[in-house]
């Protein structure tokens, strides 16, 4: 059984917030362009597809999505939107299931710092091997993910703050030896506050680097975002693609 945390039904209903930045037209689109682009008319596979928040938009542009999901309660808000027969999805852990097709796919991605939910490092070493292995020969694997923002945590400090709004307050806490980090989320619902807990394996570029050649993938790209910006060491995040040999 994989380390990651279980996303229940209650977090799959609140998952698609139409007032959450991430689920914006302006933020799914040019993900879902950039991987269409990527695809190059093949079909992709999705890690951790959750409701579709990627996977809808990228099949209305023309390409053929399946998903693998661990939570059951997330695939049932994606069905909502489309048919399994329009987005396969095979319930199981990204870093070991199988979807149909393996060995077929031109694209396998995992967005959203998604990766960090599995908690070792082995688990992570067998999701880029499992993303290899649905590849077709030169198909690419991309992966966007945070740069752990270390600078901001002082010795003497328990948290980093990463969001203050009036809606919601995000503050890590992290162990540097083991790379473990907890968000803990507090979130306004009329005159209370709900809390919720992530729990993530931060992971550095040059170790998915290693992890990547590992599964006997090269990188092709690394940016600072999916407008292919360059990545630099003020960077926050990173949009990276590895290659399968042809």
């Amino acid at each position: 059984m994989t380390s990651s945390d279980l996303w229940t039904r209650d977090d799959a209903e609140r998952y698609d917030d139409p007032d959450d930045w991430v689920n914006s037209p302006e933020v799914t689109g040019p993900v879902a362009r950039f991987l269409a682009d990527l695809a190059d008319g093949g079909p992709a596979l999705e890690l951790a597809i959750g409701t579709g928040r990627i996977g809808v938009p990228l099949r209305e542009l023309g390409v053929p999505v399946t998903g693998i999901e661990l939570a059951q309660p997330m695939v049932d808000v994606l069905r909502r939107k489309v048919t399994e027969e329009e987005i396969p999805v095979v319930v199981g852990d990204m870093a070991s299931a199988e979807a149909p097709g393996v060995g077929t796919y031109s694209l396998v991605y995992l967005v959203y710092n998604t990766v960090s939910n599995l908690l070792t490092q082995d688990e992570q070493v067998a999701c880029f091997a499992n993303a290899a292995r649905h590849l077709a020969p030169g198909g690419r694997f991309v992966i966007e993910l945070w740069v752990p923002e270390l600078r901001l945590l002082p010795p003497t400090a328990v948290a980093a703050t990463f969001d203050v709004s009036d809606r919601h307050v995000g503050l890590d806490t992290v162990d540097i030896a083991t790379q473990l980090l907890t968000s803990h989320h507090f979130t306004k619902e009329g005159d209370t506050y709900r809390r919720g807990e992530s729990n993530h394996r931060y992971i550095w570029p040059s170790e998915c680097d290693l992890m990547a050649r590992l599964a006997g993938m090269a990188l092709e790209a690394r940016y600072g975002g999916w407008d292919r910006s360059p990545f630099t060491s003020d960077s926050l995040s990173h949009v990276s693609v590895w290659r399968k040999p042809a």
